[in-house]
């Protein structure tokens, strides 16, 4: 179901909820600092460099571009079309980031470096808002893979258990332990390499 066609149409209340997805966050390491000593139309460039081909790559994978805020990316793959390998759909993505923002940094000289975190469950999606509505997503999942992105490592790709079950056999992972996160507890993480 296309939810932003059904708002378009004049739908007052749009939601799904959406089982089998993958969220992927993802933040630039470093961008804050150099953000400090760049001028306003160099940020937006950059970022705008940088997001775009995000948004190619996502496009290319079957992924759903969800945000930006700041310097973070959010994207989901199983929503709003059903994808049945979305784990490896979120992790293909994943790592064709993770290898442009390699390149980014050494074709530019600058310090950036991207930490990426992925988990996979259900969710919820809508439409919200009168004036520059949004689609977005919200449940536990979300919040699980901004956890996965916060206690991940700069160039490295963190995903959750539940994920790591869905892809085992086709990505080569390795066990981080279980580490604490905010709001959740101990979780089992791996690094995807």
């Amino acid at each position: 179901m296309d939810l932003l066609k059904l708002y378009l149409q004049g739908e007052n209340q749009i939601a799904d909820y959406c089982e089998n997805v993958s969220i992927f966050f993802s933040d630039i390491v470093g961008f804050t600092k150099l953000s400090q000593k760049i001028s306003p139309n160099e940020l937006v460039s950059m970022l705008n460099e940088i997001f775009s081909q995000f948004d190619r790559i996502a496009c290319k994978h079957g992924l759903e571009k969800i945000k930006t805020i700041g310097d973070a990316y959010m994207a989901v793959a199983g929503v709003p079309t059903e994808i049945a390998n979305h784990a490896e759909c979120a992790l293909q993505f994943a790592l064709e980031v993770s290898h442009f923002m390699e390149d980014y940094r050494k074709r530019t000289g600058t310090n950036l470096e991207i930490r990426i975190g992925v988990h996979s469950g259900n969710a919820v999606a809508g439409v919200i808002g009168e004036n520059k509505f949004a689609y977005d997503l919200w449940g536990d999942t979300v919040n699980t893979a901004a956890r996965m992105e916060q206690n991940g490592e700069a160039g490295k790709i963190n995903v959750s258990e539940t994920t790591y079950e869905l892809v085992k056999d086709k990505f080569n992972c390795e066990y981080r332990g279980e580490i604490e996160a905010k709001n959740k507890g101990k979780l089992k993480m791996y690094f995807v390499n």
